[in-house]
């Protein structure tokens, strides 16, 4: 469902190309490296990494075989295979002999337990110098209970990134996800789930399709549109003592 879904959005998260194209401007090193995405689904923040910085290597871990395998015949089909290495785990219990210039985590924060504790696992593989680019939710407005218990108990944008610099971070990029990237990401989810589904009626998913779009979309207009934001944020580890 999730593949489907995301047919017209491949970044899986609130974020139009021309915004993740500045982020990765920023945050990826400017000639070779070695970049990290922890949770990287079907890898398309690591393949347009790869395509704008020809010297870059890129490793990425998930749990989803599927999400993989679109992975890696993505890769193939952009002729940039040879520098993109997948490890089908858990990103929580990746481990790696040398650590990486760039680690990337967007709306995966879920598996750790939360922004956070993402941030103190992409410091294990962060090498000296190098830097973090992550995403996370974050409350725009006052959310009902229903959308905390729907999507997590998120603080304010204030309170979210004051928490990370408490953590031993110094932002030096970030982008507010805009009111039209987040409904397009909405729209384009439920709108194509909805559409396989009516284009498949012989399927024995079709209607568990349907059904499922249509209680996204009654949700996110609902309960949480209102509610909530997105916060993409380029990081690099505070020296001790500042």
């Amino acid at each position: 469902m999730s593949r489907i879904a995301h047919t017209q959005h491949p970044i899986k998260s609130p974020l139009d190309d021309d915004s993740v194209a500045r982020l990765l401007e920023r945050g990826l090193p400017k000639d070779g490296g070695r970049v990290l995405d922890l949770g990287c689904g079907g890898g398309e923040w690591l393949l347009r990494a790869l395509a704008v910085r020809p010297g870059l290597r890129a490793e990425g871990v998930d749990t989803s075989e599927v999400a993989l395998a679109q992975a890696d015949a993505a890769a193939r089909e952009r002729g940039v295979r040879e520098r993109l290495v997948l490890h089908h785990q858990k990103a929580e219990e990746f481990v790696s002999a040398e650590p990486f210039d760039v680690v990337l985590s967007f709306g995966a924060a879920h598996a750790f337990g939360g922004l956070l504790p993402t941030l103190a696992a992409a410091r294990r593989h962060l090498a000296p110098g190098g830097r973090v680019m992550i995403g996370d939710g974050f409350w725009e407005r006052p959310p009902s209970q229903e959308a905390i218990e729907m999507l997590g108990d998120f603080a304010d944008l204030a309170t979210t990134v004051d928490r990370v610099v408490a953590e031993g971070w110094t932002p030096i990029d970030g982008h507010v996800s805009t009111r039209h990237e987040l409904d397009a990401y909405e729209w384009a989810c439920w709108g194509s789930l909805a559409e396989w589904a009516l284009d498949h009626p012989a399927d024995p998913d079709s209607s568990y399709a349907l059904e499922m779009a249509g209680t996204r979309r009654r949700e996110w207009l609902h309960v949480y549109r209102e509610a909530f934001g997105f916060v993409s944020l380029v990081l690099r580890r505070t020296p001790d003592g500042a």
